[in-house]
């Protein structure tokens, strides 16, 4: 399947040789620094086909959701799972069961018998999954990422996974317990802007949370601190709180950091500076896969990941009808500032995502 290349370089004397870090060549022709990494490129390729369907649609935003969902059962206290082990497919008839997973029995049935049939373990086709659901989204980071994880053996327990309506003192101090700062959490949200509702109300599925959800653009942050003015649905659930947009579906817990003074500038900084907000994404998402793991037994593959198409506005811009004094402001050291643009046109709804 692969061939190995060493090199040595023989020093002026000729008595030395300094050992150069072997490589292997795949069967396709791709050299990685890793020949185990060659197994995982069919295995790349069969996921955006047959999974994704090459596209930033439903099923890459849900393999991020179930990453996230799956490593976040951990504790450094420890009793609270594995971390990111899969347990949410090897234990789906416990996990599934918790209010907080509502609505990943669809992906767990899609990723289960994907990688049963490829060999993989479940906890690698959730997080080497998740990042290379990202790379089909424009704008969106390259994630470490590491292969060679061992099946779960225990389940996680309920009650690690944040609620949309916990405030954010208890939002915190559950990622703390994980060891996430308040600054990686506004970070993680970051996928948010890939991403949509089906369970909170689901009348009406796969409500996007911003108006592009095909992007990884900083949209999200900027239109979650514009004015909420009504819901998109038949009123207001557990979660939920009301949005700018007709449409556009709007978390209590984005609503809330982005109005919380500990997490208000962070939040801002992303809305302002889409490149910031992608390149803190990606550094924390990295960190999210190895939760309960030990990096030495795992292998880098991280090379085998695409790079993303870039990201079509690179500007955060106020949808049509929106302007600055909609923007509810809560950081107190950082002005917003008056140079966004407003998108041009008639104000219209905000699309749902297309199933898959």
């Amino acid at each position: 399947m692969f061939t190995f290349a060493v090199a040595s370089l023989a020093l002026a004397t000729g008595s030395y040789a300094v050992a150069v870090a072997p490589r292997a060549t795949c069967s396709d022709g791709t050299v990685v620094s890793n020949a185990q990494c060659c197994s995982f490129i069919p295995i790349r390729d069969a996921l955006i086909d047959d999974i994704f369907e090459g596209t930033c649609g439903e099923n890459a935003h849900s393999t991020v959701r179930i990453a996230f969902h799956d490593a976040i059962g951990f504790s450094r206290a420890g009793g609270k799972g594995n971390g990111a082990d899969g347990s949410m497919i090897a234990f789906s008839d416990t996990e599934l069961a918790f209010a907080a997973n509502a609505g990943i029995d669809e992906i767990v049935g899609d990723l289960q018998p994907f990688a049963d049939a490829h060999g993989i373990s479940y906890g690698d086709v959730i997080h080497f999954g998740s990042s290379v659901a990202l790379s089909l989204c424009p704008g969106a980071p390259v994630v470490q990422t590491f292969v060679g994880r061992k099946n779960a053996t225990i389940a996680a327990p309920d009650g690690t996974v944040p609620d949309p309506f916990n405030p954010v003192t208890q939002i915190l101090a559950r990622m703390a317990d994980a060891g996430f700062s308040s600054d990686e959490v506004v970070a993680l949200l970051a996928s948010h802007s890939i991403a949509a509702q089906d369970e909170i109300e689901p009348e009406i599925q796969r409500s996007p949370f911003d108006s592009t959800p095909d992007q990884f653009d900083s949209q999200v942050f900027l239109e979650v601190m514009l004015r909420g003015t009504s819901f998109p649905g038949d009123g207001a659930h557990q979660g939920e709180v009301e949005s700018p947009l007709a449409g556009e579906f709007r978390l209590q817990s984005d609503a809330s950091f982005a109005r919380d003074s500990r997490t208000a500038c962070t939040w801002q900084s992303f809305a302002l500076n889409q490149a910031l907000m992608a390149q803190r994404f990606g550094t924390a998402m990295g960190k999210l896969n190895l939760l309960g793991q030990n990096k030495a037994n795992l292998v880098d593959c991280t090379e085998i990941i695409p790079k993303a198409a870039p990201v079509k506005n690179t500007k955060a811009f106020f949808p049509a009808s929106q302007k600055l004094a909609n923007i509810e402001q809560a950081c107190a050291t950082q002005a917003f500032p008056n140079t966004l643009s407003t998108q041009a046109g008639a104000t219209t709804s905000v699309a749902r995502v297309p199933a898959q």
